[in-house]
């Protein structure tokens, strides 16, 4: 992770996250916290992510999303050479999924 964004104001920020409990939480704090375009910006991210762990084309991925290639591009590069949060937060998803 760039130690730049660890400061005392991006761990408030984070505990304050972890304080949700459920969906209507979220939806409230992130509205509150957002613009609509901010919140849309990173779902699409996460949406696009997980697109190309199921080995979605990044025209397939354009289409789906609406995101452009070099979104598509940035998300990859995460992927590739990021801190694997993507995956791991993917494969927790799964994971809660298959127990309900």
């Amino acid at each position: 992770m760039n130690e730049k964004l660890r400061t005392k104001v991006v761990d408030q920020l984070f505990d304050a996250v972890l304080t949700l409990q459920n969906r209507e939480e979220c939806y409230q704090f992130f509205d509150d916290l957002c613009t609509m375009n901010e919140l849309m910006s990173l779902s699409q991210r996460f949406a696009v992510a997980a697109m190309l762990k199921e080995k979605k084309t990044y025209i397939e991925i354009a289409g789906e999303t609406g995101a452009s290639t070099a979104t598509i591009s940035r998300v990859n590069r995460s992927l590739s050479y990021g801190n694997d949060s993507y995956d791991m937060v993917l494969q927790r998803m799964k994971r809660e999924n298959s127990d309900n």
